[in-house]
């Protein structure tokens, strides 16, 4: 039997290829936050990536993540996302699902999508056909290779389009856009996902003014819809968009409030604002 061959038989399904698990069901969000990050300590040949760290995320939140390199962000946003076991500690999804029981591909498909610093899109495909392959469906092979979209699935695609600002932009190559517009439509390609958190790593990194702007506003809109965590060192585009601060340094937190008082806190002047 050829690959192709095999690939068409109607029951064939991969592990990569398969619909999202129905996590909305078992989320339950009533009684606290949308995501629990308790005593987590991770390390690494005898070093603490993270050491004891504990992170409430509530539902729709717009949390800003800051804090000098080797704070532990981005093994954070591992631990959450299923790409590394902490040594101790608990990772929930509401108040019933334990993400440390979860694989990394099912964490993605169900809730939780990251949007890493580097844009990673499909550009020979038009920003419209990236948008709907990255659509929440069935994606076993099979209905992949002759799928249609509905009336709900086109209206999905129109409005996620325009919410990332790239309406007028559906038939161009994803290969042509600015750096910016790849972000944007990156963000685009998760939430076709439908997420009810979205961790985005540094999102203004390489942008002009403009973008920047751009890009704030959008986090914004989503924030309510979502839960979003944004990891960034720009601190002029931190200010611009921040509600919450969370401040890390050397695996835990060291400080957590509005951004004024995040930056009137010695302690975070000493270690890292004042750098």
């Amino acid at each position: 039997m050829t690959l192709f061959s095999e690939l068409l038989q109607r029951d064939r399904v991969f592990d990569f290829l398969q619909p999202p698990p129905d996590f909305s069901s078992r989320l339950d969000t009533r009684h606290g936050p949308v995501l629990y990050v308790e005593d987590v300590t991770v390390s690494f040949d005898g070093f603490r990536a993270l050491d004891a760290l504990s992170l409430y995320i509530d539902d729709g939140e717009l949390r800003c993540i800051i804090g000098p390199n080797g704070a532990g962000k981005t093994t954070m946003m591992d631990v959450i996302t299923g790409r590394t076991r902490p040594d101790t500690g608990s990772v929930w999804f509401g108040s019933r699902i334990d993400l440390l029981r979860v694989p990394e591909t099912t964490i993605a498909r169900g809730g939780i999508g990251r949007k890493f610093q580097t844009p990673t899109v499909f550009p020979r495909h038009t920003v419209a056909e990236n948008l709907e392959l990255a659509m929440a469906a069935d994606k076993r092979v099979w209905p992949t290779l002759f799928a249609r979209l509905d009336s709900a699935a086109r209206d999905r695609l129109a409005e996620v389009l325009e919410l990332i600002g790239l309406g007028h932009l559906g038939h161009r190559a994803a290969g042509s856009l600015s750096h910016g517009q790849k972000q944007w439509l990156e963000i685009g390609m998760l939430l076709m996902q439908n997420p009810r958190v979205l961790l985005v790593d540094e999102p203004v990194a390489g942008m002009t003014q403009q973008e920047m702007a751009q890009t704030g506003e959008l986090l914004q809109r989503l924030a309510g819809r979502h839960s979003v965590i944004v990891v960034e060192h720009d601190m002029e585009f931190v200010r611009s968009i921040a509600r919450q601060v969370t401040v890390l340094h050397q695996g835990s937190v060291l400080a957590e409030g509005t951004m004024d008082q995040v930056q009137n806190d010695p302690r975070v002047i000493e270690v890292y604002l004042g750098e």
